[in-house]
């Protein structure tokens, strides 16, 4: 145990957690910042110490990203060699149990290929497939008329209903009857309940039809199928004998039935409980059911002090809670703690005056006061286009470095994407796929460092011409002296590198795989010196993931892979690479990547984040200093709009014919933003940034539920000041 002090210090309650005998299933619980993962990565480097064979551990989180601290533990140098413990999700579990017994519950699960292999689908794979099956429907038979929304929102909403029938545990065909029971609103919303049930049938069957298993399909098939069988059961309680489950609370009906079934065949057991948070009820999280699985533990123990959060933090805590009149945690005895001291505000009219003095607040504390960027994370309700745009290009003109994060944001809309699409059109020019002028441009402004938009114009007017019917990049020493001279030679060297790369890639007798042709792209091209890519973190990350993208979409299209049933690689099929772009143009939502959510580099560590609040939530990594833009605003309270889909109704604890109600709604909201400042308080450990403007972003006057909360905070705290006095 000495050792694993070394590495991980703790505190007596820790140690007794991480040192807790192996026959014994302990439930840990407490508020974020409590140690509680610190305990779990101690356990889990307790149990290879004690001679616990590696292979014999099971880590599960929710997502992927929550796993991190384990996952840097088992590759730790200090740990011994000789297996590795096996970090996933519920997901990931059923994917690869599903994969693995696929021959003996194949034809009891519906697939019409039971002897050829599945198909496992990503997110934007299902998306595809989906577009295929509906968007005939919405030309041709007017579905889903009514709904304002981009079409590939609507996928997902189609999709998200499918995965939590899943997780929730009811059949696929009552999703449209539940969805109708809690309508109270217009009658043609029934319509639309109706079409999102058609096309879910019609998605599940194309599925079965072509053995395609999307995540909903995998949970299903594991739950029904693959987890009743003796083999399966076998194989893991033999396999696996000691289980650390951290955020229970952000998991799905669906992991607690599997971990109630199970818990009893391990020997030693630890679940990692995050009080007040719960902060994925959107995807099917269910804080309070998963709590009861505590009832199933032999020890209880319960967390209380903050590691992260300052005396100032904790009592702003407590007052939110007061004022929104939830039940507070007791402070510590002797701890009073200055609300005021813990804030910084300043209000403006204009939405730009608060960015300006945002900007400015981030500059002077990285540069006066030398804390490093990494410590300081600039946070939203939404991050749109715009908010990015204007805060990124303010901190980089003070010379701070920052970086953004926007999971949801659809692969179309990164500018990195845009211009490596532009690039693979140009060099597939049998796609038929014709950019614009201005696409040409602006992907040379983006692959070409130092070029800007005016020259990017000004050199695809000239070069961006018709050669044998076709439109192809010509030469730059083509091009008379004086254009030359204002687009500038370096300038013109480097389009000259690209557009010889190009030139010398359509000469081959056969074009490569088009992930393959990416990663060529980056690596050979564009993320060289005097490249776009090559100092921009941003935009080697959106490389990657769109490289990886690509990638599993192959692997979905590929005969070998999909038993030769998939429409991609039908005969007169358009090429892999066609499809692709035509489905990234069509706005389909990137998939979660991990390297997204965990900087590669020192340099790209320390940079300032901004991201979505519920997103850097999911990141659970504490920051010195927070900034909270548009306060005012009601995005911190109102729910994202969802026509198609209920993430309440379609939940375990909804009675699926009672109707929604305004006051159903109204305390949701109230409990989500209630649950999200205090989630982003205990992540924060010195001092929280308030941006107040009068008019929003699209000069609207701001009056959301969390000003009038911090409102009522500070009056409270001033009174609190004068009694003392």
């Amino acid at each position: 145990m000495d050792r694993i002090m070394m590495r991980v210090p703790l505190d007596d309650h820790q140690r007794a957690v991480a040192e807790a005998p192996l026959d014994r299933k302990v439930f840990l619980e407490g508020p974020a910042g409590s140690g509680k993962t610190t305990a779990g990565v101690a356990r889990l480097l307790a149990l290879l110490d004690a001679g616990v064979p590696a292979s014999a551990v099971l880590v599960m989180t929710p997502t992927r990203t929550l796993a991190a601290p384990y996952d840097r533990a088992r590759h730790a140098p200090a740990v011994q060699a000789g297996g590795e413990a096996t970090v996933i999700t519920v997901g990931g579990l059923a994917r690869r149990m599903v994969d693995l017994f696929w021959p003996l519950v194949a034809e009891a699960a519906g697939f019409a290929f039971p002897d050829r292999p599945p198909t496992f689908l990503t997110l934007e794979t299902a998306q595809y497939y989906m577009a295929r099956l509906v968007a005939p429907l919405l030309d041709d038979e007017g579905y889903f008329e009514t709904v304002t929304i981009e079409r590939n929102r609507l996928y997902s909403q189609i999709i998200d209903n499918l995965n939590k029938s899943a997780v929730v545990g009811f059949p696929p065909a009552e999703i449209g009857a539940r969805l109708k029971a809690s309508w109270t609103g217009d009658q043609s919303q029934r319509r639309i309940y109706d079409e999102v049930q058609a096309c879910a049938d019609l998605f599940r069957a194309y599925c079965l039809g072509h053995n395609l298993l999307d995540f909903s399909l995998q949970i299903a098939v594991f739950r029904d199928f693959v987890w009743p069988l003796p083999q399966c059961r076998a194989y893991l309680t033999q396999t696996y004998a000691h289980l650390i489950f951290d955020n229970i609370e952000e998991d799905t009906p669906a992991a607690y039935d599997l971990t109630a079934e199970w818990l009893p065949a391990f020997d030693s057991a630890l679940l990692i409980y995050d009080q007040d948070a719960g902060n994925r009820r959107f995807l099917g999280a269910d804080p309070e059911l998963t709590y009861t699985l505590s009832a199933l533990c032999d020890d209880r123990v319960a967390f209380a002090a903050s590691y992260v959060t300052s005396p100032d933090l904790r009592r702003f805590a407590r007052e939110v809670a007061r004022s929104l009149h939830r039940p507070a945690e007791p402070a510590p005895e002797g701890e009073a703690g200055d609300v005021r001291a813990a804030l910084t505000y300043a209000y403006h009219y204009y939405h730009p005056q608060m960015l300006d003095w945002a900007a400015d607040e981030v500059g002077r504390l990285v540069h006066v006061e030398g804390v490093p960027p990494g410590e300081i994370a600039v946070l939203a309700p939404f991050l749109t286009d715009a908010l990015r745009f204007a805060l990124m290009n303010r901190l980089e003109r003070d010379a701070v470095p920052v970086r953004s994060h926007r999971p949801s944001r659809a692969l179309r809309d990164e500018p990195a994407t845009q211009c490596l699409l532009t690039l693979a059109a140009l060099a597939h020019p049998d796609w038929g796929v014709e950019p614009t002028k201005f696409d040409v441009a602006y992907a040379l402004m983006q692959a070409i460092d130092g070029l800007d938009l005016v020259r990017a114009q000004l050199l695809a007017d000239i070069v961006y011409r018709f050669r044998e019917e076709m439109r192809v990049l010509h030469s730059f020493s083509r091009i008379n002296a004086e254009m030359q001279g204002r687009i500038t030679f370096l300038q013109g060297g480097r389009y000259e590198g690209l557009r010889t790369w190009t030139e010398a890639y359509l000469k081959r007798a056969t074009p490569a795989a088009f992930d393959h042709f990416l990663s060529r792209l980056f690596g050979e091209v564009i993320s060289q010196a005097g490249y776009g890519f090559h100092h921009d973190f941003d935009a080697g990350r959106v490389a990657t993931n769109l490289i990886e993208s690509v990638q599993k979409f192959r692997w979905a299209a590929n005969p070998d892979q999909a038993g030769g049933l998939s429409p991609l690689s039908a005969p007169g099929a358009k090429p892999l690479g066609q499809e692709y772009v035509e489905m990234v143009r069509d706005g389909v939502i990137a998939a979660q990547y991990v390297r997204s959510w965990q900087p590669e580099r020192e340099a790209e560590e320390n940079t300032v984040l901004l991201a979505p609040a519920y997103t850097f939530l999911m990141r659970n990594q504490p920051v010195r200093f927070q900034f909270w833009l548009n306060v005012g605003g009601s995005g911190w309270w109102e729910r994202l709009y969802q026509p198609l889909t209920h993430p309440y109704v379609l939940s375990r604890a909804w009675q699926p014919d009672r109707p929604w109600t305004d006051a159903d709604e109204v305390a949701v909201r109230q409990e989500g933003m209630y649950r999200l400042i205090l989630g982003l308080i205990r992540r924060c450990r010195e001092r929280i940034y308030l941006g107040l403007s009068e008019l929003s972003e699209q000069g609207f006057e701001q009056k959301g539920q969390l000003l009038g909360v911090i409102q009522r905070v500070l009056r409270h705290a001033a009174a609190d000041d004068l009694e003392v006095a």
